[in-house]
């Protein structure tokens, strides 16, 4: 956040000394992500609370509703606002001065963003419980925005910075303006693109997606394993945060067991299902015939 601060106040210097709408768009681009990671540091934090009476799952799910902030103020003030400078560069076109000092801010720029890049993904990757899962894979399955929104605004800085690079090189080497402009209406675009996938994945988190497959299926053989059980159903299971699953189960236990083994059977199946998966929070088991 701290870097983003400041290459944002780099970029917007930059700017100013050489009109270049590009590098208006590419710090407002930084001054987008700076609000996006304070937002998402506010929905971590809210997302820890415990649960009360007035909220008995807790708030696991905050943070997913502040990451499609996040998606939604990426298209509306980085896509949006970007593509707007844009076209009214394009409407009264000024040939840029100083392009020597953009070409510096956004050369800094790219090494700060392509560091934070590398972090991010180590950190992604340290993370993953299947390594031999290829990062965008990864990304498509995680369930924690707080750490793939970060890859995806960090990619998407360094393909702005590019597009910003040539715009004000190809002005600089045509005098024509033109070319500034459509680079600061091009990184609208990217951000917009960007926007509307993180939209699209955000909304499925917060509207409740399931555990992943292979995790279904470990817990259904967990529960058919147990020698109580004659037959049980597909277990339901739902994200209500990224380390804060609730699950469902309805178990047909044999009939000759009596009550007390029954609940022998439903403590042993709770145990070994939240030592296999420790994500696993909240279980609710119910006992009934299955036909």
């Amino acid at each position: 956040m701290a870097a983003n601060v400041a290459i944002g106040i780099a970029k917007f210097v930059g700017a100013y000394i050489s009109g270049s709408s590009a590098m208006l768009s590419e710090g407002i681009h930084s001054v987008v992500d700076s609000v996006n990671e304070v937002l998402l540091l506010y929905g971590l934090k809210q997302s820890e609370a415990g649960s009360d009476e007035q909220y008995p799952l807790g708030r696991s799910q905050e943070l997913y509703f502040w990451s499609l902030m996040v998606a939604v103020l990426i298209f509306a003030l980085g896509g949006g606002v970007s593509v707007f400078q844009g076209v009214r560069s394009l409407q009264s076109p000024e040939v840029a001065s100083s392009p020597f000092v953009s070409y510096c801010v956004l050369i800094a720029a790219a090494f700060f963003e392509g560091a934070a890049l590398i972090f991010s993904i180590k950190e992604f990757k340290k993370n993953q419980t299947n390594p031999d899962l290829g990062l965008w894979r990864a990304i498509r399955q995680s369930k924690d925005p707080s750490a793939f929104i970060v890859i995806v605004e960090d990619s998407a800085a360094l393909v702005g910075l590019v597009i910003a690079f040539m715009g004000v090189w190809l002005s600089e080497l045509t005098g024509n303006p033109l070319y500034d402009a459509i680079s600061s209406i091009s990184i609208g675009f990217l951000l917009t693109v960007v926007a509307i996938a993180l939209v699209a994945k955000t909304k499925g988190l917060l509207v409740g997606e399931s555990a992943s497959p292979e995790n279904r299926d470990s817990i259904k053989n967990i529960v058919r394993s147990d020698d109580a059980v004659s037959d049980s159903e597909p277990p339901i299971t739902l994200h209500l945060g990224p380390t804060d699953v609730m699950l469902a189960l309805n178990i047909e236990f044999k009939d000759e067991l009596s009550a007390d083994e029954i609940e022998g059977a439903v403590r042993r199946i709770e145990k070994k299902i939240r030592e296999t998966h420790t994500d696993v929070k909240r279980i609710f088991i119910e006992a009934a015939s299955i036909k």
